[in-house]
């Protein structure tokens, strides 16, 4: 906009002015050494600047929030054509306020907004800098103070540069113009950094052409679901625009929900068809209808964090929980004829609304010619129509107006907003639960008998808009939704409807405080022949069942699952199972739960699994194995422990993974660890330590939580080491079980790593330098914290072991020490082998028959000791060139020599 050159006045205030070359653009007011120079010695944001004014001589005074800079001119008349331009462009900024650059917003938490921020060292300066990733740019600062006032030193197009490794902690960002030349405080640290600029290089020099054709409709300039300003991904189904952290929880979702694309860098995506899709449709359009009904406590912001937004995306997309409900949501036959008239017209609303509330994608038009909706929308010469139904054809909303994945069976509850409700009077009696039109009418508006109930559903306070609501399901496979204001009156209506359609032999599951009660025909135990009737609570995530002959069984805590999935049983031949069982393993205990109806079974089906998910950041709340201890951990010790060099790996803990794939691994655990398995060649030792490093950093609460960890540090300071022990035990038995266990678990692996020390360099001290600063979520500089962890390892023993035999599960007895010990030898001989050149055993040959027992059926396998019952099937079926079909379960029995008793594998159940 305006350059040339200028005096400048230090910052000290001093009367030797220093000539500058001053540039002005739409973005920032720079000034450089020389007119050649490509980097900037300071930058200030347009934005910030709040006026400009003349102070005399020449001179002009730039004011910003924070701070004044002064300049002088030549002339007036150039002095003043400076100002004019600058009040110009400042108050043009202002006028386009959401369109803020990165330095601007670093007054509102821009760090949130940030790829990556910190101090990094950088040759030719004194002092460290403060460096930010953002986007395609990097940004540099003097100080911390700077960044957050906005004021910065220069920054880098990323699309000319080039990051290269140096040495354990330097590296150098290349452009043609200068070298910079950074060192950070680890390797770890230089790791990152060098993978966040490669990732803004990447970005540079995508294709910003079809982003900026989606920019052009106003609501797509920022994100859908937070708001983040110019977001360049996007979900090609849902038709909404997002940012790149809302863009990382949406994959989170899977295919089945949103297919996320990037607006750079997927180019062959962006077909014209759908550039023209997401220029019609907007974000607004897409949000009338998917966030119609959101609670300002519950919308998230740029800021949000990680689970805050992986919570909101699960409830926005996947249940659905602030949809516009269709007045037709619930009569299939309905939603289906009218999505054969709405593809037929332009109205893109009336299609996705009628989609997402069950609509079948693939239902029969009863036109021979045009049997599918696609083909109407193309006879008819509807071309966004077309663009729209073939990105949702594979979605996993459809199969029936309850919407249901081919995976995961997935829900789409009558959501309705507030203003949707119809008021009605209601009546319980004679067994009958009745509504009408108002209180003085006789005649009802419609009747639920209470035998006909089979199920009932308190939804959270205001999950539609109201107070408290409640849903009923009935035998005919309707859905009723009930709503008031008032929380009492609704806990009394839904306590007197509970107790008038469940059976007397249940009755002690009213005292229950249930989220969903309801019968179900369930097998389990010894009773696999026949089903039976069951009554089912679901309390947090504890499952309550009481058996049609009033007997009720332990609950079962669904956190502690080993399994949960959709189907039938399995066997070594094949099984197309109906698609209403639904098996979930617990330790010792198989329970096979079964539906008649599609909509209320389906609605178990989703709260179940995701009751036996994890729910928060807290140790309670992650998936949890039958001794307590979050899965998540148990996969990495366990993976650490068995795979080849992990116990014996050099620096172990101490040396840093790739943060990329620390990142996506720890992602995968949180979101269901259940269903990951680490494996040898896939995932690399340190990737996992890092990974267990970060989840217990980065814990809610911590391990040992905020009320007791000030008491386990002052621990320290007693001098007596008797004391001290003892201190220890009085404040492990204070802990939560769930801490508890963990940290038993975490200690026992470390006791195991240092008794490797020799070989892996990690004695008690080094890991206690590692682990104390991460368990107490600490930045370090307190010792305390790595002398209690120092503790802990040295006098295992002692404190886990409070008395001879113990009686609890996080005390170790004489018994279990043994048998860590053993282990520990076991390991060291394997090692001892392997390094002299010893070979282990060979494979076991194992004959195993495909369905029956005959010749022509028989296989002979090598089966070693790791092999699994899956991985076992799946070799026989490859032998015989079996092709699985979508719907077919294939089980492996084990059968004793007689064939007298056969027993099926759990599929992850070693073979031998």
């Amino acid at each position: 906009i305006r350059a040339g050159w200028l005096d400048k006045n230090p910052p000290q205030g001093s009367y030797i002015y220093q000539k500058r070359w001053v540039k002005l653009d739409a973005d920032y007011l720079r000034y450089f050494d020389s007119e050649k120079d490509t980097y900037s010695k300071r930058l200030i944001p347009v934005c910030s600047i709040s006026h400009v004014s003349s102070i005399g001589d020449q001179k002009f005074e730039v004011v910003t929030n924070n701070r004044n800079f002064v300049f002088r001119a030549e002339n007036d008349a150039d002095r003043n054509e400076w100002i004019w331009t600058l009040q110009q462009i400042a108050e043009e900024r202002k006028s386009k306020a959401p369109e803020r650059t990165l330095m601007s917003l670093a007054t509102d938490s821009a760090t949130e907004l940030a790829d990556k921020s910190g101090f990094l060292e950088l040759r030719g300066f004194k002092n460290k800098l403060f460096v930010v990733v953002a986007g395609d740019k990097v940004f540099l600062y003097k100080n911390a103070e700077d960044y957050r006032l906005g004021i910065g030193i220069t920054y880098i197009e990323m699309n000319v540069g080039n990051v290269k490794e140096v040495d354990r902690r330097g590296f150098d960002l290349t452009t043609p113009y200068r070298i910079f030349s950074f060192s950070a405080d680890s390797e770890q640290e230089k790791e990152e950094w060098v993978e966040a600029m490669q990732q803004s290089i990447t970005e540079a020099l995508s294709n910003s052409e079809v982003a900026e054709r989606i920019w052009a409709v106003e609501s797509n300039r920022f994100c859908a679901d937070c708001g983040s300003p110019n977001p360049d991904w996007a979900s090609i189904n849902l038709c909404v625009v997002i940012c790149k952290r809302c863009a990382g929880e949406h994959r989170g979702l899977g295919p089945g929900i949103t297919k996320v694309r990037s607006l750079k860098m997927d180019r062959k995506v962006w077909t014209e068809e759908l550039i023209e899709l997401f220029q019609q449709f907007g974000n607004v359009i897409a949000n009338q209808f998917w966030a119609a009904n959101v609670p300002p406590s519950e919308a998230i912001s740029p800021t949000s964090g990680s689970q805050e937004r992986r919570c909101f995306l699960i409830a926005k997309y996947q249940e659905g929980k602030y949809r516009h409900y269709h007045p037709l949501f619930g009569n299939q036959e309905e939603l289906d004829r009218a999505l054969c008239a709405a593809v037929t017209t332009s109205d893109l609303a009336e299609t996705q609304a009628l989609l997402f509330c069950g609509a079948s994608v693939t239902c029969d038009t009863g036109d021979p010619q045009c049997p599918t909706p696609l083909a109407l929308a193309e006879r008819s010469g509807q071309r966004l129509q077309m663009e729209f139904l073939l990105h949702n054809k594979t979605s996993g909303w459809f199969g029936g107006c309850c919407g249901v994945g081919q995976s995961s069976g997935r829900l789409l509850s009558a959501l309705l907003c507030r203003v949707e409700f119809s008021r009605r009077w209601c009546t319980l009696q004679d067994g009958v639960l009745s509504y009408y039109e108002n209180d003085r009418n006789t005649v009802p508006n419609g009747e639920i008998r209470v035998e006909e109930i089979v199920c009932l559903v308190n939804n959270p306070l205001h999950a539609h808009g109201i107070e408290r609501t409640f849903e009923v399901y009935t035998e005919a496979d309707r859905l009723y939704l009930f709503g008031l204001e008032n929380p009492d009156s609704a806990r009394e209506w839904l306590k007197s409807i509970a107790k008038s359609f469940v059976h007397p032999c249940a009755e002690e599951l009213l005292a229950l405080d249930f989220e969903r009660l309801g019968r179900l025909h369930y097998k389990g135990g010894l009773t696999l022949e026949h089903a039976q009737e069951g009554w089912f609570a679901l309390v947090g995530s504890m499952l309550h069942v009481c058996s049609e002959d009033g007997c009720r069984q332990e609950p079962l805590q669904l956190r502690k699952l080993q399994e949960l999935c959709e189907g039938g049983g399995k066997r070594v031949g094949k099984n197309v199972a109906p698609p209403t069982k639904y098996p979930s393993l617990c330790a010792g205990r198989t329970l096979y739960i079964q539906g008649e109806r599609k909509l209320d079974f389906l609605g178990w089906v989703h709260a179940i699994q995701k009751a036996a998910g994890s729910s928060g950041d807290t140790l309670s709340e992650q998936q949890l194995t039958e001794s307590d201890v979050p899965l998540l951990v148990d996969r990495c010790i366990d993976y650490i422990t068995q795979c080849g060099m992990g116990l014996t790996s050099e620096g172990i803990y101490r040396k840093s993974g790739q943060n990329s794939k620390t990142t996506s691994l720890l992602e995968v655990l949180q979101r269901d660890a259940r269903c990951v398995r680490l494996k040898e060649g896939e995932h690399q030792v340190d990737d996992v330590a890092n990974t267990l490093k970060r989840f217990f950093r980065d814990l809610g609460d911590g391990l040992f939580t905020q009320r007791w960890a000030p008491d386990w540090l002052w621990a320290t300071v007693l001098e007596d080491e008797e004391a001290r022990v003892g201190k220890y035990r009085q404040l492990l038995a204070a802990l939560p079980p769930v801490n508890r266990a963990t940290l038993k678990a975490l200690i026992n692996h470390l006791f195991r790593i240092q008794c490797f020390s020799g070989e892996n360099q990690m004695n008690t001290h080094n890991l206690a330098i590692v682990f104390g600063p991460t368990l107490f979520q600490t930045d370090g500089k307190d010792y305390k914290a790595g002398r209690v962890v120092e503790d802990l390892i040295s006098h295992y023993v002692e404190i886990f072991n409070v008395a001879l035999m113990a009686s609890l599960p996080w005390q170790v007895n004489d018994q279990e020490m043994k048998k860590q010990q053993d282990e520990i030898t076991a390991i060291m001989k394997i090692r001892e082998a392997s390094s002299s050149g010893t070979q282990q055993a060979g494979d076991f040959i194992c004959t195993v028959y495909l369905e029956e027992k005959k010749t022509e059926t028989e296989q002979h396998v090598k089966v070693s000791a790791t092999m699994t019952a899956e991985e076992l099937t799946f070799e026989i079926l490859d032998r015989r060139k079996i092709v699985m079909k979508e719907k077919d379960y294939w089980s492996c029995f084990e059968v004793n020599e007689r064939e007298e008793a056969e027993r099926p594998l759990h599929y992850l159940e070693k073979v031998l």
